[in-house]
């Protein structure tokens, strides 16, 4: 628990029991009630923002849904048999070869939908070699790991996470989990909170408690450059130089949005109409209905026959095809190579019929 300083004991009763609540508890509901904290003046973006999936980017098992709807969830792979069940409030994922078995509790579940595990053996962590994936509801190998042959059941359990993967890992998935690039698990709160984007939002709603104003307020994000922007959701999407340097090719980039946007032939860094969130709300789910993203388009193109947008660019053609659902066509669907996971490539680009995929 976080020690409170001397000036905050001066608060009322009733907004102490607030600031506790929000700043001690580690568990789904903190993050509800951290929302609720900031609702007083920003309800639009604390109402739905706790159950999103960055919201839901990591959840304690007792309040994870999938192991509520999937008690029991298992697959044959090779001569290993991996198990998950759940019983109560504790979740254990089990690998067996048929002679030797290894059970480990699941402490973090990673992801909303798709989920991945981090689990602890023998004080190491391990990324589970398997995941549940919603499009088969079930469990398949974890993207990525499909090159790993284990050889021995220490091995088939998962991949032991690099030195500085924990970090990444739970630096982007959660809260207060990383200060100066350390794990500090003992204050981490699960999912991507207030604090973990509008860093301060904290020590300004006790501030405004305090009634000093709003010279404490965290920077405006809005205000970023499209540019700016990239860099900055691309801390956990990927920023353009951070593929390049690590050298990833092939379908299995569409993941990294900001480094497909940046290869966009019409990407520009100081124009507000490519950035991120002029397509995405960070505090509402994702639309998933393309005829959503048409007017975001069209704030740049014109509809066949039509005058352009004010202050267009001059190379942003009206598309001589479609007068809907741009997306479809000009940021089409890729599925990963296991097949298992779709996403629209933000490579936005005109699709031609065969066309390889563009790195």
């Amino acid at each position: 628990m976080r020690v409170l300083k001397p000036s905050i004991l001066k608060l009322p009763l009733a907004l102490l029991v607030i600031l506790i609540v929000h700043t001690s508890a580690r568990s789904q509901s903190s993050h509800e009630n951290a929302a609720a904290s900031c609702a007083g003046c920003h309800a639009a973006q604390s109402q739905e923002q706790p159950h999103t999936p960055m919201g839901m980017g990591l959840q304690l098992p007792a309040a994870d849904p999938l192991f509520t709807a999937h008690p029991v969830l298992k697959i044959q792979k090779g001569p290993y048999t991996y198990t998950v069940e759940t019983k109560g409030s504790s979740s254990i994922y089990s690998v067996t070869d048929g002679t030797r078995t290894i059970s480990l509790p699941i402490h973090w579940s990673f992801g909303k939908g798709a989920q991945t595990w981090v689990l602890d053996m023998n004080g190491e962590l391990y990324e589970s070699m398997m995941s549940y994936y919603p499009s088969i509801d079930g469990l398949q190998v974890t993207t990525g790991d499909e090159v790993l042959d284990p050889k021995t059941l220490e091995e088939a359990v998962g991949r032991k996470l690099r030195k500085t993967e924990p970090a990444d890992c739970f630096g982007c998935h959660s809260t207060n989990g990383v200060a100066e690039g350390n794990l500090h698990l003992q204050t981490m709160e699960p999912g991507v909170t207030c604090e973990h984007c509008h860093t301060g939002s904290v020590a300004h709603m006790i501030a405004g408690l305090q009634g000093q104003g709003y010279e404490t307020a965290p920077p405006n994000l809005a205000k970023l450059t499209s540019e700016d922007m990239s860099n900055f959701c691309g801390r956990c999407h990927r920023t353009w130089a951070t593929v390049v340097r690590g050298g990833t090719r092939g379908p299995i980039d569409v993941r990294f949005q900001p480094y497909r946007l940046a290869n966009s032939k019409c990407f520009d860094g100081a124009d507000p109409r490519i950035s991120c969130v002029a397509c995405h709300d960070p505090h509402k789910s994702l639309a998933t209905s393309q005829s959503y993203y048409d007017t975001k388009c069209l704030a740049c193109h014109a509809l066949k026959n039509s005058a352009p947008p004010k202050d267009a660019p001059s190379d942003a053609k009206a598309c001589p095809v479609a007068t809907s659902n741009c997306a479809s066509c000009h940021m089409p669907e890729v599925k990963l190579p296991n097949g298992l996971m779709t996403f629209h490539d933000h490579e936005i680009r005109v699709v031609k019929p065969g066309s390889s995929y563009p790195n």
